[in-house]
């Protein structure tokens, strides 16, 4: 897998996704996440102290260890094996090689040859990609392993697949040249537009350094052509112990662990010579680069303004409070450009402005923003003059007082979940530890050091970080957009170079200053007249309590200590989209969309954030096609606020009808964008919509002339409708409470509700995919790749011993694809296999195969999968595969029984499909019903006549 830094793959990705965000969502500050630390001392001058329960050795050779003893969950341990050598260490010959070699680990090393070691952890629960997984960037290749701990010899084997990936390839000839299809097809997923607009403007924003011309996928060219002797070259220089650390975090004994990676690690030789593992850097450059790229398949048009800037170290306290500041300042300026787009005519689609890290020795503070009607000027002065509106006047107090709330309150919840926090969290503070020697240290140091530290910090340093950011120097703009913009009736023509400069130079003129309008009033001016639990019904089994209100709201509880600052909840009731004509259908799947746009109570969506600072609460209603609901988490302190606000969701919805306007107007614009640009895997999965939906017109695309037929009133009628009765609404909470603090609380919000005894259901709108077999053939695209999905459905009898033997048949099929198709045909990058179902409106299973390839392989690859289809209608699956989706499932579920969303989603599904909520007490019984014969019945059962063939190919020729 390749993989860039954060900010740069923001920076590669051609378009943005735009999405409303949820008008509750508390917001974290986005700057290189500051360090936990712990206070020692009296001068900010002393180093950032390392977290002292992490052991840290090095061994004889030079290979570094971190491990780290830590209980979540429970038998479970992270396992990294880190190389400090990535793909800018390449020669003109090896270009793709150090991601090459990263695939090469899984062909075949000394203890575990060919494919072995994909096949004994899948046998252990472990699934390849999902869990057992790599990756290869620039500087580094990582090689991630989460392993089970409760079977010491298969703890100690997974030490020495690390070892192997170390030391031991093998890379064996014929392997090598399998995988080249393999890495040729990845390399084919990542071809487009964005790719090839990158190809041009990599170079100029990157000035020419080693960086734009060592992307880890490498050239097409050497991956058909290198000699296995140029890839062992590669390992042998690179893959060297004074290279490499080996991270260990989990739930074991450390000094086994140690004694494990001295004894395994140990052995590896030091290398005599050693080739000098050289630094690279980016060249700064005084001018401004200007790029502008356009291409035929690009659906929208984006500006990007990067400002480099030297690398800030952090190494001492006062960096560290530094970091703070940064933290604070990126906190402020999203919030104001988030504001931007909350406004009755929004200046452009998307935007923001952000200061982090970049690549090699550079950071950068960088604003980006999507072009409305591909308008490159109002867009980019539009979020330039925010930048500037900070230079001329700063901050607010308010505002600042609200970002250091939200900090804190981010830190105090990492902090008080200090005991529960998963050993995935703490892997990469040590792999940048050791791959830029990033200071790790204790959630407990830094939450002190925080309380210490952040009252002190003035407006006046976060104010003047804007002109440590933005300065003349060193500076690129980069425009992409759609080759079919640069004229035409109606579109906005692309500026110059010379004009972009000057937007970026004049940005700031005739501005005021930002006034902070906030509000402060109770969520509910008027308290709810409750009603009490009238029945209650305890399900011992699993831990749940069910209360019935007296006013019909039902209420399932499951209170669990699987985190301590997390209650999950959730509502819904019957009903949705569904029931409305077709005529009023737009109003209805946007009701609650506009519904939250508008706010609720006294409160505008902007004020409702500010209102919401610093609190741990997330509240979001919806309406679906059969379904209408509320869902949201909170801290324990919070929960009377988020029930506060679901209580104001339902009774008091918000009109706000410019920034409804704004919010159409701005979603127009993106679906023409679409229309006028449509990239091919927009089409094709349009293709794929209509036809399993069977060209019903609520399964075709949104059009901007559907936006016509939205009409707010309506809208908002129609939300207020599905939230009328909560008298047919179950709701769910699960996380740290005890019923005793939660019951008050319920039976003043929930029982206050409005309700009646009446019991909506759905309209059955007859929607199923189409009878027999369909083929369909999209011709869409500049680049030489396909999609490829085939589809079976039909009918279903609703069970649990159905639906697993669907889980089942799902896994077993696609361990065979990746075999055939990916090891054996070299045909593919990644091929997946699932399987769908749900009861409502009528039962029904949906099993889709999914795959890339290049389009001369689809007839082949499609005729292979149809083998192993009728392979496992003729005999089943093999009883090894079978065994492997056993252990992963049993393993999975080991964590998911002590998973907070896990269970809140489970009980949702069990009550609305009116299942029996025990039924995940029922896992081993319902495992030990798949067998080689069930399967054989299932795949004969599922893969039957409904067969869709649906395949994306590029453009014909003319």
């Amino acid at each position: 897998m390749v993989r860039f830094p954060l900010a740069l793959s923001l920076l590669l990705s051609a378009s943005l996704v735009l999405a409303q965000q949820p008008a509750t969502t508390t917001k974290r500050p986005t700057a290189r996440t500051p360090k936990p630390v712990a206070a020692s001392g009296t001068t900010l001058n002393r180093p950032i102290p390392l977290d002292p329960d992490v052991k840290v050795g090095k061994l004889p050779n030079g290979l570094t260890y971190y491990i780290r003893k830590n209980a979540e969950p429970k038998n479970r341990a992270e396992l990294r094996l880190v190389i400090r050598a990535g793909s800018v260490l390449e020669t003109d010959a090896q270009q793709g090689l150090a991601h090459f070699m990263e695939h090469m680990e899984f062909n075949g090393t000394k203890n575990f040859p060919k494919n072995e070691l994909v096949n004994f952890l899948q046998s252990a629960g472990v699934r390849f990609g999902a869990d057992l997984n790599a990756y290869t960037g620039f500087d580094e290749t990582v090689y991630q392993l989460p392993v089970p701990t409760d079977s010491a010899k298969l703890f100690e084997r997974s030490f020495q697949i690390l070892e192997d990936w170390a030391h031991n390839a093998t890379l064996d000839p014929a392997e090598i040249e399998k995988e080249r299809g393999v890495v040729l097809e990845e390399r084919r997923l990542g071809r487009g537009a964005g790719q090839r607009m990158r190809d041009t403007y990599f170079p100029v924003l990157l000035n020419n350094s080693t960086y734009a011309r060592r992307l880890p996928i490498g050239t097409e060219e050497v991956l058909k052509t290198f000699t296995p002797e140029t890839l062992r070259q590669f390992y042998k220089d690179w893959y060297r112990p004074d290279l490499m650390a080996v991270i260990a975090v989990g739930d074991f004994n450390v000094n086994e662990v140690e004694g494990i990676i001295r004894q395994k690690f140990g052995r590896i030789p030091a290398v005599a010579n050693p080739k000098p593992r050289k630094e690279f850097d980016i060249p700064a450059h005084k001018d401004t680069k200007v790029i502008i790229v356009t291409d035929p398949e690009q659906p929208n048009t984006v500006v990007q303004v990067i400002y480099k800037r030297p690398e800030i170290k952090e190494r001492t306290l006062n960096d560290l409070r530094e970091s703070i500041k940064r933290g604070l300042f990126n906190t402020m300026l999203g919030n104001r450009i988030q504001e931007l787009t909350q406004q009755a005519n929004p200046p452009f689609l998307g935007g923001y402005s952000n200061y982090s890290d970049f690549l090699g020795n550079i950071d950068a503070f960088t604003s980006i923003a999507v072009a409305k009607e591909g308008n490159v000027e109002k867009a980019i002065r539009a979020v330039l003059n925010e930048n500037a509106r900070v230079k001329q006047f700063g901050f607010t107090a308010t505002e600042l007082a609200r970002a250091k709330q939200e900090f804190y309150t981010g830190v105090e919840q990492s902090y008080s979940e200090r005991d529960k926090t998963r050993s995935a969290n703490f892997v990469n503070e040590y792999v940048q530890n050791f791959t830029d020697n990033d200071p790790y240290t204790s959630i407990d140091f830094y939450f002190d050091f925080l309380k210490k530290q952040q009252a002190g910090i003035t407006l006046a340093e976060v104010n003047a970080l804007v002109d440590q950011f933005i300065r003349n120097e060193n500076r690129a703009v980069i425009v992409m957009a759609p080759e079919n913009r640069n004229a035409g009736p109606g579109q906005a023509k692309l500026p110059t170079v010379e004009q972009i400069i000057g937007y970026v130079d004049d940005a700031g003129k005739g501005l005021t200053a930002y006034e902070d309008k906030t509000l402060d009033a109770p969520l509910v001016p008027t308290p709810p007249t409750p009603s009490p639990v009238a029945n209650v019904k305890e399900i011992k089994e699993i831990g749940v309590t069910e209360w019935t209100l007296r006013n019909g709201v039902r209420v399932v509880l499951k209170p669990t200590n699987f985190k301590n600052d997390q209650i999950l909840f959730g509502g819904s009731s019957f009903g949705g989209t569904s029931i409305y004509d077709l005529k009023d259908f737009q109003s209805a799947r946007f009701s609650s969309t506009l519904a939250s746009l508008g706010g609720t109570g006294a409160y505008n969506q902007v004020q409702l954030g500010k209102f919401l600072s610093g609190k741990q609460v997330n509240v979001y209603p919806y309406v679906s096609e059969l379904n209408e609901g509320i869902n949201g988490s909170a801290a324990p302190k919070d929960l009377e606020t988020a029930l506060q606000l679901l209580y104001s969701y339902f009774t008091q919805p918000r009109k706000d009808a410019d920034v409804v306007a704004g919010f159409l107007s701005n979603q127009r614009s993106a679906l023409q964008n679409q229309i006028d640009t449509p990239t091919p895997q927009r089409v094709f999965q349009d293709t794929v919509t209509v036809t399993l939906g069977n060209n019903n017109p609520r399964r075709q695309p949104l059009q901007p002339a559907d936006l016509d037929k939205v009409d707010l009133d309506r809208a908002l009628a129609i939300y207020k409708e599905r939230f009328a009765n909560a008298g047919d609404f179950t709701f769910y909470f699960v996380g740290n409470f005890t019923e005793a603090t939660l019951k008050p609380l319920v039976e003043k919000y929930l029982g206050g509700l409005p309700a009646t005894d009446k019991k909506e259901k759905f309209v059955d709108l007859g929607i199923r995919a189409p009878k027999g077999e369909v083929s369909k053939t999209v011709y869409k695209g500049l680049d030489p790749k396909s999609s490829v999905q085939l589809v079976y459905s039909g009918d279903l009898t609703w069970s649990p011993e159905t639906t697993t033997q669907i889980d089942a048949l799902a896994e077993v099929l696609e361990i065979k694809l990746i075999e055939k198709l990916r090891e054996e045909e070299s045909g593919v990058y990644g091929v997946s296999a699932g399987g769908a179902y749900s009861k409502y409106p009528v039962p029904r299973y949906t099993f889709r195969i999914s795959f890339g390839c290049a389009p001369e392989n689809v007839e082949k690859l499609i005729a292979k999968t149809q083998e192993l289809i009728n392979d496992l209608k003729q005999k089943g699956a093999l009883p090894g595969d079978i065994a492997k989706f056993k252990a992963e499932t049993q393993r999975e579920t080991e964590l998911q029984l002590k998973d907070n969303q896990f269970w809140l989603g489970y009980l949702q599904n069990q009550y609305v499909n009116a299942d029996d909520p025990t039924e995940v007490l029922r896992e081993a019984d319902l495992l030990r019903k798949v067998t080689v014969e069930s399967t054989k019945e299932a795949a004969n059962t599922y893969f039957g006549k409904n067969y869709i063939r649906l395949v994306l190919m590029p453009e014909k020729k003319q």
